[in-house]
């Protein structure tokens, strides 16, 4: 995947992403391989993107590899290319990301999950710029920058046998460190208020107005309480989360809750005094204490036909706006609100 010729926007003023981001700059300019650590989500795949692009190599190519997603002879025929015959199903000749990010940088992301055999052509290419297609005979002159992520202890794993401990010395030309948002949380409420924001413009540009006015004291405590394990990702679907929910409740002002599991309201029981009797009940049995069982085809009514109202409210009775708002044909939005009685209601008022 190439990216557009522009540097990511990289969002924070915490000390720690400061720090991140400066360590980022300056190892820009440093024509080596570097290696970006850090958990899932952090931002890694940005800090690389910031590093191409603050370096003399900015108008060339940034490529992205998730060596994970590959399995290794897909992503050996990936990086490297293959000639047409070299296995199975190869028809043609295939130009790999190294060839096509010719004068550029090439992210692999999750390169610990990369097979032993293609460490070991990475390591060739850092030495001595060279690699081969599969299939073929001609060695090819790599000019390409690269910059690896992980987000596990390499060093660890080299100890162990299962990295390549040459090739960890290569990459680790300097280190560069994305800090967990849990590090960082003064930058949370500006990253929440850029993510609902954002997605605001997004659904007013397919037709769904909706103006954010921010999140309200509760929701931006519950934001800065939850540890994030997800880090800067799970932020942006628990941001967007929060302002798609406000908007189907119609509620006005700022976003009143922060959403942070998505099944927490929809698919699970909410808690009820009853509930809490049999939670107690469980530390101390009472003989005479009853459950109440839970009505989960009532409680999906409930909450299908809440979206529903909420949706014709929305967007001022439009059932063909509403219809699309809910991504439901003319006809299933139809089907609702009869199932629902919202056209007797509707009518009433």
């Amino acid at each position: 995947m190439e990216s557009p010729r522009r540097p990511p926007e990289l969002i924070g003023q915490s000390p720690v992403f400061l720090d991140a981001l400066a360590h980022a700059s300056s190892a820009a300019g440093l024509d080596r391989p570097l290696l970006i650590t850090g958990e899932r989500g952090s931002g890694k795949e940005l800090l690389a993107g910031r590093i191409h692009f603050l370096s003399p190599r900015w108008e060339g190519p940034f490529l992205k590899v998730n060596c994970a997603a590959l399995s290794e002879d897909l992503l050996e025929s990936e990086l490297f290319g293959h000639e047409a015959g070299a296995f199975t199903g190869a028809q043609k000749r295939h130009l790999g990301r190294f060839e096509r990010a010719e004068g550029g940088s090439l992210f692999l992301d999750e390169i610990s999950s990369a097979s032993s055999r293609v460490q070991e052509k990475l390591l060739r290419i850092i030495e001595y710029g060279e690699f081969e297609r599969l299939g073929g005979e001609a060695t090819m002159i790599a000019d390409v920058r690269i910059v690896a992520a992980a987000n596990i202890d390499l060093p660890a794993r080299a100890a162990a046998g299962k990295f390549r401990a040459d090739l960890l010395d290569r990459l680790a030309f300097d280190v560069i460190v994305a800090p967990p948002l849990r590090a960082r949380k003064e930058d949370i409420p500006l990253l929440a208020a850029h993510f609902a924001s954002a997605f605001a413009s997004d659904m007013a540009s397919r037709g769904d107005e909706a103006a954010y006015e921010g999140f309200a004291r509760e929701a931006m405590a519950a934001f800065l309480a939850h540890d994030w394990p997800g880090n800067v990702r799970e932020l942006k679907n628990a941001a967007e989360r929060s302002f798609y929910r406000w908007i189907a409740a119609s509620r006005t002002g700022p976003v009143g809750e922060a959403i942070l599991d998505p099944f927490a309201r929809e698919h699970r029981p909410p808690a009820s005094p009853s509930a809490q009797t049999a939670d107690d009940a469980s530390q101390n049995p009472a003989p005479s204490q009853e459950r109440i069982a839970f009505d989960l085809r009532a409680r999906l009514d409930e909450v299908e036909r809440r979206w529903v109202e909420g949706a014709l409210a929305l967007h001022g009775g439009s059932q063909t706006r509403a219809a699309r708002h809910l991504r439901l044909t003319y006809d299933q939005m139809r089907g609702l609100i009869r199932k629902h009685g919202l056209a007797a209601k509707r009518a009433a008022s």
